[in-house]
């Protein structure tokens, strides 16, 4: 009880992510369907769900050469509900499978959709899939280099998937199995039960400063009941589903999962460095 937290951040520095290190940008522009998905030129300004932003993160450590694991993570814009997915690779047809079950998994309809310019989305697999429904899905793409544009599945992918995974190298088939299995069954339900996010406001100038306005936190579930007409019979359903879930005992088989994940990726590791 008296362990001071230089002596903490000493004994845990060999269980966190690397903070020193940075992924590695996996984005290969798509050129093919340029004209057809046009360039979301300002902000969505939204008022209930269904507002995607999608984006992809490369668990390829040091290198981006050979096969290996990735994270497709979706955040709707207004109430932050954040869905994420592993995948072997970032083919077309699999990245365009994940969003699928996602879209099933969300407890709304997906009304826009916007992502970087990937090939991994810019693609006729997921132009079918959004402008060739009756209902089109309003599918757009971010300008070249600006992250900002997709802003918010930007800081979801620090939160929800390098904040769990850290940056190693995950090249193992089943490794990209077992993390898919731990994000759907666990993760994106401890995140949208019962983690709280805030939400930028406005930036106030005051003089030579700025200050940040937040809105109060909520969990991404609050924030989906507050919304108006959404469909009552998904909310039941969730309400249901939440009774069922004990936040300490996903956060212990979040764990127990994280470690079936990581083992091969730290032998590897360290037969390299051997």
């Amino acid at each position: 009880m008296e362990i001071s937290p230089a002596t903490l951040d000493r004994l845990l520095s060999v269980c966190r992510a690397k903070l020193g290190s940075r992924g590695r940008c996996g984005t290969r522009p798509g050129t093919l369907l340029r004209k057809q998905i046009p360039i979301r030129t300002e902000h969505w300004d939204v008022s209930g769900p269904g507002w995607i932003e999608a984006d992809t993160v490369a668990h390829c450590g040091e290198s981006m050469a050979g096969d290996f694991c990735w994270s497709v993570t979706l955040t709707d814009v207004h109430t932050q509900w954040t869905e994420t997915r592993a995948v072997w690779n970032k083919g077309q047809y699999g990245v365009h499978q994940r969003i699928a079950e996602v879209e099933k998994a969300l407890p709304f309809p997906i009304l826009g959709f916007d992502s970087d310019n990937g090939g991994e989305f810019i693609n006729w697999h997921l132009a079918d899939y959004f402008l060739l429904r009756k209902e089109a899905v309003a599918f757009t793409r971010s300008r070249a280099y600006r992250k900002n544009d997709n802003a918010r599945v930007e800081q979801k992918n620090w939160t929800h998937v390098r904040q769990l995974v850290g940056y190693d190298r995950l090249d193992d088939p089943v490794q990209a199995d077992r993390l898919n299995d731990l994000y759907v069954k666990e993760w994106n339900l401890f995140k949208n039960f019962f983690c709280p996010a805030m939400k930028h406001l406005r930036t106030e100038v005051e003089g030579s400063r700025k200050k940040r306005i937040y809105d109060k936190p909520a969990t991404p579930f609050e924030r989906l009941k507050a919304c108006a007409g959404v469909d009552p019979v998904q909310i039941q359903r969730l309400e249901e589903l939440m009774a069922t879930l004990n936040p300490f005992e996903l956060k212990r088989r979040i764990e127990k999962k994280l470690r079936k994940v990581l083992t091969p990726a730290k032998r590897t590791h360290l037969e390299t460095a051997a």
